[in-house]
């Protein structure tokens, strides 16, 4: 399949979670809404038509100011025409087309790079991602785009969201409720940057990870009820895709959680990450078992790309 017939295939996945934020339904026409402008500033606004021409401009055609153009001449029984201007390829016009700010989809690849910085280099982490304003303070890098970007993103990369870990009601009194667990594709997680001799370089997320130390300088523990965390990080994670809440009042939009929160890839569980660890974990202080593994740590501040691939499926 060409990378044109992957566009056109994931374009409705795409569309309906668009259409979820907007409170749409699928049956409105996606032509008169662009997909660019809903992601690229947030607005689902359609896109406005091109003013009719007056009847001054119909008239005369130089009425924009601009210079006349010069008359064409037919061509001769022996002439050539001029050869044609290079047109874009498909694939550079669809390479040119997904991208959202803050971050660039490599679709031959399938992964998406995120514009991020390194936010913290020692102490316990909830969280690995976050954005600006937020969690800096427990997250390895704190990005610049969206995360509702980012879901947008893998989408159209063919991923699959789930659901974060939530619980559920089983009647309407809700009196009796359900554990659901987190689902989704899974998700593989890299830095990118420049190592001390200026190569760009790619680590798995789990380099910089290590075990927590209880205060008597053992590892630490899973509470009661939490599964034992494993004795190395992993390296995938689950594509949750956050929550999204009913329409504000200000517009009128369902409200994408994780653009709230700034839980972008969590540790620690919340409920409306837009990436998790398959199991429930504690967020209390006392019971965060995961921590900065400085070894390979770039500097703080340190510009780098977060790396988001598509894990292969057996």
């Amino acid at each position: 399949m060409n990378q044109r017939s992957v566009v056109y295939t994931i374009l409705p996945i795409a569309r309906d979670f668009v259409y979820s934020l907007a409170g749409l339904t699928p049956a409105a026409p996606f032509r008169t809404l662009t997909l660019t402008a809903i992601m690229l500033g947030g607005s689902l606004v359609p896109a406005p038509a091109a003013p009719p021409a007056s009847e001054t401009e119909k008239s005369n055609p130089q009425a924009d100011g601009n210079p006349p153009k010069p008359p064409v001449t037919p061509l001769g029984k022996d002439d050539k025409p001029p050869a044609a201007p290079p047109v874009a390829t498909a694939e550079k016009q669809i390479a040119q087309a997904l991208k959202l700010p803050g971050l660039v989809i490599n679709q031959e690849k399938s992964y998406v790079d995120v514009e991020a910085s390194i936010c913290l280099v020692d102490g316990p982490l909830e969280v690995i991602a976050c954005t600006k304003d937020t969690k800096e303070h427990e997250s390895i890098v704190v990005i610049a785009a969206r995360p509702v970007h980012i879901h947008a993103a893998l989408l159209l990369l063919g991923a699959k969201n789930g659901n974060p870990a939530m619980r559920r009601a089983l009647d309407k009194e809700q009196t009796r409720w359900i554990d659901v667990p987190p689902r989704g594709d899974l998700i593989e997680v890299f830095l990118e940057f420049k190592d001390i001799e200026g190569k760009l370089v790619e680590r798995p997320i789990s380099d910089f990870i290590t075990r927590s130390e209880e205060p008597d300088g053992q590892p630490g523990t899973a509470q009661t009820g939490e599964a034992a965390a494993p004795a190395k990080f992993p390296n995938s994670f689950i594509f949750a895709g956050s929550q999204l809440a009913d329409p504000g009042p200000e517009n009128g939009q369902r409200q994408y959680l994780a653009d709230q929160s700034g839980d972008v890839i969590s540790i620690s569980t919340f409920g409306d990450e837009l990436l998790c660890l398959p199991d429930i974990n504690s967020q209390e202080n006392g019971a965060l078992t995961w921590g900065i593994d400085p070894t390979h740590m770039p500097k703080l501040g340190t510009k780098v790309t977060l790396r988001l691939r598509i894990k292969k499926k057996n």
